[in-house]
């Protein structure tokens, strides 16, 4: 487990707060920002999603669970990495958007996912890309799950949604007050010509 710990950067310790993560992490803005330019997810949505997914853990993976009590099985899913993309749906993002180098464990390619599916969503569903609750049900459920309801009889799918756009709206009220300063970060850059 120690060995895994080291394969990604370390988790944000206050993830409650953006600006915080960003200041850690300021490529994780530039890739959150690009992903926003490419498919239209505000960034705030999109480190929600993480947040909620991952934790903004890179190489975590659900639970074995366990045979007779005791003995590690297989995992329920294929989920892996911050955007906790399953294996068939990856594939189909490398496939349209993504590369054949795309890694569910770069926080460049989670965000860069996060934004082609809410695409996609939004043009299967009419959810709004600004609608985090929503885009969340559709992202946990599928879309055709979205479409059929499945959703609707799971409150703990629907609490979780929940948590997400609160923790969105959050961010964003965050990144409001900080985001010219990540922008304007790198010594060739100045205000107001910052991109």
């Amino acid at each position: 487990m120690a060995g895994c710990a080291t394969l990604g950067p370390a988790p944000p310790p206050q993830q409650d707060n953006l600006c915080e993560i960003f200041s850690e992490h300021p490529r994780w803005y530039d890739y959150a920002r690009a992903s926003e330019r490419e498919w239209g997810t505000p960034i705030a949505i999109q480190m929600a999603f993480i947040q909620q997914e991952s934790s903004f853990r890179s190489h975590v993976r659900p639970d074995r669970k366990r045979l007779l009590g005791i003995i590690p099985w297989r995992r329920p899913s294929s989920a892996y990495g911050y955007a906790q993309a399953q294996d068939p749906v990856w594939g189909e993002y490398r496939a349209e958007a993504g590369s054949l180098t795309a890694r569910r464990t770069h926080m460049k390619h989670a965000t860069d996912f996060i934004g082609w599916y809410n695409v996609r969503t939004n043009r299967m569903t009419g959810v709004s890309l600004q609608n985090a609750e929503h885009l969340y049900l559709a992202y946990h459920e599928g879309q055709g799950g979205y479409n059929r309801g499945t959703w609707r009889g799971k409150p703990g799918v629907q609490r979780a949604a929940r948590q997400v756009a609160q923790r969105a709206a959050r961010y964003q009220s965050q990144l409001d007050a900080c985001e010219s300063e990540l922008r304007c970060r790198r010594f060739y850059q100045f205000a107001p010509f910052c991109r």
